[in-house]
């Protein structure tokens, strides 16, 4: 018998290394009616085919095969918005200081626009100093600089005639059009100090991709003093995360007491059936949701 999880934690579907790019469609149609919250998107802009050190790993290894596709976040999340009427997408998370902040802006708000307002602007502050180099944009103080990015992107998509004048970022008034017609909430990932303090403090949540529950815990407890001490511990604030655990009414429970929203998933990891085939993942996505959601 399907365990009767309840519906205060919603549920997002991670599609990350997903092998064949054209399955994102099938995959988003498949959630979509079998009542995901939303999918997550992966991102890198490029990626060197030697990871010298990948620092969320013990050993410092990558956690892709080699040959794992990164499709552009953006074109995705359109693609898959196209096709459905209520899944949401965040993409998690974006290297945004990587990027020319006016790409970032055009991009996510035209997404948003096209989505009827379904997409949530996941960001970190990267850590491959190639991939910046690459982009063209500078990996130093690359956290003081997302924090300006945020702010301006917030000023881009409010205002046609928008100016933001930072230290490292500067712009006279300029139009981006179109604009969102809602506010395009941002969510902050990473697990340092600096990053915890930097979601409590700027952004409208945290989004945590792989964690153990005891670390996820404690991350949750440091990011609820920073938001108390920042006058904002009771402003909205959605936590969505990743957990190394299999979905029970107990798990449900003490996420949903530490204050997450929303718990990431990848369903047809839990079948016991190759995830491979693309009929295999449908039949995960309805299979997760009749047991949990």
């Amino acid at each position: 018998m399907p365990s009767q999880i309840g519906d205060s934690l919603k549920y997002w579907t991670s599609v990350a290394f997903v092998e064949d790019t054209r399955e994102l469609v099938e995959i988003a149609k498949a959630c979509d009616s079998a009542g995901f919250e939303g999918i997550i998107v992966p991102d890198h802009l490029v990626l060197p085919h030697e990871v010298d050190t990948y620092p969320y790993t013990a050993d410092g290894s990558p956690r892709w095969p080699d040959g794992t596709p990164w499709p552009d976040p953006w074109v995705a999340i359109a693609a898959m918005a196209a096709v459905t009427e209520n899944l949401r997408f965040v993409t998690g998370v974006y290297v945004l200081p990587a990027r020319n902040v006016f790409v970032t802006a055009k991009a996510v708000g035209t997404a948003a626009v096209l989505s009827d307002n379904r997409v949530v602007l996941g960001a970190g502050a990267g850590w491959c100093e190639r991939e910046f180099e690459l982009g063209e944009q500078p990996f130093s103080r690359r956290g003081a600089r997302m924090e300006e990015i945020i702010a301006s992107l917030r000023a881009l998509w409010g205002d046609f005639d928008a100016a933001y004048s930072g230290e490292h970022i500067d712009f006279a008034a300029v139009d981006v059009r179109p604009l969102p017609t809602a506010p395009v909430p941002i969510w902050l990932g990473g697990d340092s100090n600096r990053a915890l303090r930097r979601a409590a403090t700027l952004a409208d949540g945290w989004i945590g991709l792989d964690y153990d529950l005891e670390g996820l815990l404690s991350r949750l407890e440091v990011l609820r003093k920073l938001r108390a001490d920042a006058g904002r511990g009771d402003d909205p604030f959605d936590v969505v995360a990743g957990v190394r655990a299999v979905p029970s009414d107990e798990l449900h429970e003490q996420l949903s007491e530490a204050g997450v929203t929303g718990l990431i998933t990848i369903p047809w990891y839990f079948t016991g059936k190759d995830p491979g085939p693309l009929e295999n993942k449908i039949e995960g996505i309805h299979h997760y949701a009749e047991h949990y959601l």
